[in-house]
């Protein structure tokens, strides 16, 4: 015990006498660790955002669009409509298994005294709001009468009454603004619900989707998505068959022919999105791990450069008895210790770098416990490795002939 630590103390006074050059040795460790941690992390906290934005949005939705056509390597819209009664069908053939809105936007002109603004204008039906577990604030959501009857009320989402017609939303309810020149009664404030990839209630307006569509969007019949909720996801895989079913039929497709809609699962377009984020993540980081390796060849030619510079102490140690595999282990800890620190100050700089991403982007980034060992535990793996050929070269010196070494 007494002989290893004595070692250790020599590898580290013949760090410690050459401070400069240690550190400039492992400043490629320090940057390349930094650039992994960094690029992980950037990589998890987009991972988060994903899995928050599916919590958001619900992972019992199904999103149903137009299909689109393939001419020439180029998909093409394909003209073909999704309609109010393609709606109504999914929701009164399916036994109570769907609980359905239309979707008909388009982006209109707000105004309320002197202020304006451009919003998305979003005509549904109510179970829109029980969808996507829409909060109010204040006041109520439209109900069957007032869709029925076409009747001119809006909900405004979180941000539309201060932000954009710069008014606090108490003082707005049951106020009369102009929707592309119109006039709507305010009777809801939706509370705040946050960003979900295209999903942005905050900065839309609600209201009747026979009203969007006969009254503000020159009868425009043609909507842009239908929205199917279950009541859990085990029932994803049997509303997906019978929505196919029932738009066969509404579109005269026979079995087997292909169909002109699409449906997708909300968290499996947002799971893709992930998906690409994090790959993309980690090939900046095998990127950035190239610098490791470059650090480690740094080390291995700076120990080779000490061995040469010290010759003669290796051979006066050699002659008062210490054995090659002391010898050994001396250059073997110096160049674990340059590593192991360099990996240590890298995390410290990655978790920084973290941070001013976050701070300067306002990207997510998330540091896991699991990326900072493994970068420490493949700093020191490195040092190892590209440590043994110095220390092997400096424990197989003959002592006689390193005494005589100038």
């Amino acid at each position: 015990m007494l002989l290893i630590k004595e070692i250790v103390a020599v590898a580290l006074a013949a760090i410690r006498a050459n401070a400069m050059r240690s550190f400039l040795t492992t400043l490629g460790i320090v940057i390349g660790v930094g650039a992994v941690i960094a690029m992980v992390a950037l990589g998890e906290g987009a991972q988060r955002s994903v899995e928050d934005q599916i919590e958001r949005m619900g992972t019992n939705v199904l999103t149903i669009r137009p299909g689109q056509q393939l001419y020439g390597g180029v998909r093409w819209d394909s003209g073909v409509r999704l309609t109010m009664e393609d709606a109504a069908a999914l929701r009164d053939s399916t036994g109570g298994l769907l609980t359905v809105a239309p979707e008909i936007e388009n982006r209109q002109q707000l105004s309320y005294r002197r202020w304006n603004s451009s919003n998305e204008v979003v005509g549904t039906w109510p179970e829109y709001r029980s969808i996507y577990d829409l909060e109010l604030s204040a006041g109520r959501f439209f109900d069957q009468g007032e869709v029925e009857g076409r009747r001119r009320v809006a909900v405004l989402g979180f941000l539309v009454p201060e932000e954009d017609l710069g008014t606090p939303a108490p003082l707005l309810l049951g106020k009369t603004i102009q929707i592309g020149g119109q006039p709507f009664d305010v009777i809801g404030i939706l509370a705040e619900k946050g960003e979900a990839a295209w999903f942005q209630p905050d900065e839309q307006v609600f209201i009747p989707a026979s009203t969007a569509m006969y009254r503000l969007f020159g009868g425009r019949e043609r909507l842009g998505a239908i929205y199917a909720a279950t009541p859990s996801p085990d029932d994803l895989d049997r509303a997906f068959v019978e929505i196919d079913r029932i738009l066969r039929r509404e579109h005269r497709i026979a079995p087997g022919e292909e169909v002109d809609f699409s449906i997708r699962n909300s968290a499996d377009l947002l799971e893709t999105f992930g998906e690409t984020n994090r790959v993309f993540s980690y090939l900046l980081a095998g990127i950035a791990g190239v610098s490791l390796l470059v650090g480690g060849i740094g080390i291995m030619n700076i120990m080779l450069v000490s061995v040469t510079e010290r010759t003669r102490e290796i051979g006066v140690r050699k002659a008062m008895g210490a054995t090659r595999r002391a010898i050994m282990f001396q250059f073997l800890i110096e160049a674990l210790v340059l590593c192991v620190l360099g990996g240590i100050l890298g995390v410290g700089l990655g978790w920084g770098g973290a941070a001013l991403i976050t701070y300067l982007a306002e990207w997510d980034t998330a540091v896991s416990l699991l990326a900072v060992v493994m970068a420490v535990a493949f700093s020191a793996g490195i040092g190892l490795f590209f440590g043994i050929w110095p220390a092997q070269r400096a424990a197989k010196l003959d002592p006689i002939d390193a005494l005589r070494y100038e």
